[in-house]
This record gives structure tokens, sequence and C-alpha cells, in this order.
């Protein structure tokens, strides 16, 4: 792989970290390093601030929500505009709406983000893959010279992620599952302009013959079995998937739960209740707790206070994951899930990473396409919705004496997969 030719920009967002993790995987393989599209260099400052205003909206309704009624209703207003229509039954969704139209009228007419596509023409043979809808049909719309992919970072989508003339688009769509696949020829989408390719995720975290994740699963099930309760029901299938393990002599480390915030910070309160319920077994050494502040240094800063709180001690007991810039966050994140035995974040695109073979336990989903994705994670096997963080010291460890968090990281590793990288290389 590492002699592909670098033949496509590779284009993201600043909102969240949802869209640039999915293009991170991707970017030693660009023609150059991720182009952020709403902060580049030599942006104008009419793109700028339009970007600006879009972000720090959802920012700021993200964290409002949870304040207690009117950050209910509140976000309850704004996630309408964003609702996604139930899938079934099979219909013909491709005629436009509010958002499709007024997004289509700021391009077409008020040129946003002309400047950046004149940038990206200067190599007309190049083509363009972003994660997020909005760079795609600015390229479509305002003549970018190359092929044009949009990556999809969710199991469903809004109707906004297609254009006003589906069948007329340039766009091609790289989805990660196949009900978004349909989902796409509800919208309108020539069958020919989707192609199924599954979420891509980090190869460091793979391997080139998947080597890597599978040595990863093997060491991670002996510690997420304990009772062998899984592995006497199901062992001829475990051995078939990922080879012989030795659970009766293998050595069983610390047990290590990672839990990650989104980009908006939102949900940070429910580490200090994580960190008290587990207190007494992170004490006796029995479990250790990393924490993703991402880039935010407040987070960073209220981990550090709870974790002081508790009297635990940084570094041995609980680790914290932080970084200045997002690139570098995104590397040490990756680090980390290697030896991470369970995931608990919010149904972001993080559901995907599943596909390592590392159960994940969902934090409330925040917004429609996170309903979509702890949905879609449940129903794979590779995912448990969290019960009551305050009591996680308890039902964490019944999940584990039941082998049901083994039984979710086989599941995720078989089902999910993990080639969607290898795919998209293909594809380009």
């Amino acid at each position: 792989m590492t002699s592909i030719k670098k033949n496509f920009w590779l284009v993201a967002v600043d909102m969240g970290y949802g869209h640039q993790r999915a293009v991170f995987p991707l970017a030693q393989w660009a023609y150059q390093k991720i182009i952020v599209a709403n902060n580049y260099p030599g942006i104008p400052l009419s793109d700028a601030n339009l970007w600006d205003s879009s972000r720090r909206f959802y920012e700021f309704i993200s964290r409002f929500k949870h304040i207690p009624v009117i950050g209910e209703i509140a976000f309850k207003l704004y996630d309408k505009l964003q609702e996604i229509e139930d899938f079934y039954p099979r219909r013909d969704l491709s005629k436009t709406n509010i958002q499709v139209t007024a997004l289509d009228y700021l391009i077409r007419h008020q040129g946003w983000s002309q400047d950046l596509i004149n940038k990206l023409n200067k190599k007309p043979r190049l083509a363009l893959v972003t994660s997020f809808f909005v760079p795609a049909l600015m390229a479509d719309i305002l003549g970018f010279k190359g092929e044009i992919y949009c990556l999809l970072c969710d199991t469903d989508i809004h109707r906004a992620w297609v254009g006003i003339k589906p069948k007329e688009s340039r766009i091609n769509y790289l989805a990660p599952t196949t009900s978004i696949r349909d989902r796409l020829l509800e919208y309108g989408v020539r069958k020919e302009k989707i192609f199924f390719t599954g979420f891509p995720l980090p190869m460091a975290n793979i391997g080139d013959q998947g080597q890597i994740v599978l040595s990863d699963l093997r060491d991670r099930l002996v510690n997420l079995d304990p009772r062998r309760r899984y592995y006497a029901r199901f062992r001829d299938m475990i051995e078939k998937a990922v080879t012989r393990v030795d659970f009766l002599n293998a050595t069983k480390r610390k047990l290590i739960l990672t839990f990650s915030l989104g980009g908006a910070g939102a949900q940070r309160e429910m580490a200090s209740d994580i960190v008290q319920s587990l207190r007494p077994k992170i004490k006796d050494n029995i479990i250790k707790l990393v924490l993703a502040a991402g880039v935010k240094n407040d987070v960073k800063a209220y981990f550090e206070q709870i974790a002081k709180t508790a009297g635990l001690r940084l570094g041995g007991q609980i680790e914290i994951i932080y970084s200045q810039d997002k690139t570098n966050f995104f590397k040490k994140f990756n680090e980390y899930l290697r030896v991470t035995d369970i995931l608990w974040t919010k149904p972001s695109e993080l559901v995907f990473y599943a596909g390592l073979g590392i159960p994940i336990i969902t934090a409330p989903a925040i917004g429609a396409h996170e309903f979509a994705n702890q949905d879609w994670l449940i129903k794979t096997g590779a995912g448990l919705e969290a019960l009551d963080p305050k009591t996680c010291g308890q039902w964490l460890f019944d999940w584990l004496d039941q082998g049901w968090l083994a039984e979710a990281a086989l599941e995720g590793y078989l089902e999910i997969g993990h080639s969607g990288v290898k795919n998209i290389l293909e594809i380009l």
C-alpha cells in the first residue's frame, strides 16, 4: 500500500472530531496534508464567518442540551431540522427540502468557498475526498475539475447530504454500511455513484495483513472473559475466527477502560461519576481508566481535578489523552486503543471502531445520526448501551463475568470489518 500514487486531495471540516478523524487514516496517501475547509491558510473572511457561525452553534447547542428543561427544548427544536426519516417503508425521498435549497443558494449564488475550489483546481488531475457533504456539494456546484468522493461518517444521514438534483450530481459516495447505501438510493443518488467500502480505520491498529488487529483481539478476549463463560459456550467459533487462544495459560493483565468525549465537550460530567464508581477497583489495581480529553484544555483540567478529588494517581491509575492539535491527538488515541479493552463513548463515528475488536459502551446519543449509530451498533452485537454511570463499578463487572463484552468484541471484529482504507484506496 505504500506505493499507491498520491492522486487525491483530502478535505475535512473542523466541527468536533468526527470529520477529521474519518480522513486521518487516509492522510499518508493524500497529495498533501488534510485541508480543513473552514480554516485553511488564506481563507476569505466571508467564507470563514459562514463556517464559524455553524460550528459555534453546533458546539453551543450540544452543551446547552444538558441544562434542565430549556436545554432539552432547544435541542429538540434544533434536532428537528436534522431529523432523519424512518427507513421503512422504502420510498422515494429524493424531493428537496429547505436545508438543501438554502445550502444550494449559498454556494451557487453567494460563491461560498469558490476560493477553495479554485485552489484545488490548480491540480486538475487530482480527485477530491471529503468527509463532509458541504465541501462535496461545493465542488459539484462550483466546477471542481476532478472526481468527487464524499466519505460518510455515520450509519444514516439526513437528506442534506445529497444535492437538489441527485440524478445529475457528480458526487461519488463512499458508504460505510449497506443500510446507508440503500438510504442514498432513496435520496435519488444513482447506483453507480455509490461504493460500499466500510469505514476507514487506522492502519496502525490493523496492520497490512490484519496481523495487528488480530493479535490485539486475542489479548483483549482473555481480559474480557475472566470466568471463561463465553469461551466455554463458543470455543469452536472463537478459535476459528482468531485461531487458538490459550485462555487457561494466558497472562491476564489489568483491565483498561477508555472513556472518550466528543469534540463539543458535552457529557464530561459523566467522567466524575465513572471515576467515583470505579475508584475502589482502580485502587485495588483491577482496572485502569483512560480519559480522552481531546484538544480542549478545560476538559483536561476537569479530568485532572476529578482524579485528584478521588485521590487517584495520574499516569498510573488514571491516564489522560490530550494534545493541542487534533492530528497528534488522533495518533495518541489510536495508540491507546491497542491496549484498551472497553471503549465508552457517545455513539459518534467511533461506533465503527468496534471493527477493531473493541466492545463499545454507548453514552446517551446526541442528535438523530447518533441514535441511528447506536441502534446499528447494538444490532450488530458489537456494543451495549450504558446503564447508570454512578453504578458502573457493579454492572460493568457483571457484564464481564457473563462474557457479554467478549462477545461484543468478537462480533465487532467479524461483523463490522476493518478493510475500509484498502477498499477506498482501490477505488481511488
